[in-house]
């Protein structure tokens, strides 16, 4: 087992990690904001992509769910599915898609029941994910709220694309 794996199967350093990030990113907000998005977002941009890249194989959506669901990237998934298994899930947790692979939910649900923070988070449903903000600092698309941004295309004039006029 390699020290990533290990340290993924036990999230609680991972945790705290992620919670001084998070801490740090906030109280540095003033400073983001002068120097602007483009500027700040490509500041944060390769160091994340190295440091969770290497830890999550993170495939920078932009949208970060790790402390969501249990320190494990849900983007590993091969149907990207954020907010749960697609219930195809084979004998012995194996992936519907990769038979030789742990079906990436299994493992999230496992790790989220040893975060002694977080581990409640993987209960709140995640919106979809935002192609716009790939390749983006997830921690800054938080700080500015880009991750929060509706794309125009998912507008209507209801606000929901299944409601009928």
């Amino acid at each position: 087992m390699s020290f990533f794996n290990r340290l993924r199967d036990h999230p609680y350093l991972l945790e705290v990690t992620y919670q001084v990030t998070e801490q740090v990113v906030n109280a540095l907000q003033p400073l983001w904001r002068r120097m602007g998005y483009d500027r700040a977002e490509a500041l944060f941009r390769t160091p994340e992509k190295i440091g969770k890249g290497a830890v999550f194989n993170c495939k920078m959506c932009g949208q970060c769910t790790l402390h969501y669901t249990g320190m494990t990237c849900p983007m590993s998934c091969p149907k990207n599915l954020r907010n749960g298994p697609c219930g195809g899930v084979r004998l012995g947790g194996y992936c519907e898609v990769d038979a030789t692979m742990k079906c990436v939910w299994v493992e999230v649900f496992e790790r989220s029941q040893k975060m002694k923070i977080y581990g409640d988070d993987i209960y709140q449903i995640q919106p979809p994910l935002n192609q716009q903000n790939m390749d983006r600092s997830a921690f800054m698309n938080i700080a500015f709220m880009k991750s929060a941004e509706i794309p125009e295309a998912w507008k209507t004039e209801t606000g929901l694309s299944h409601e009928q006029k």
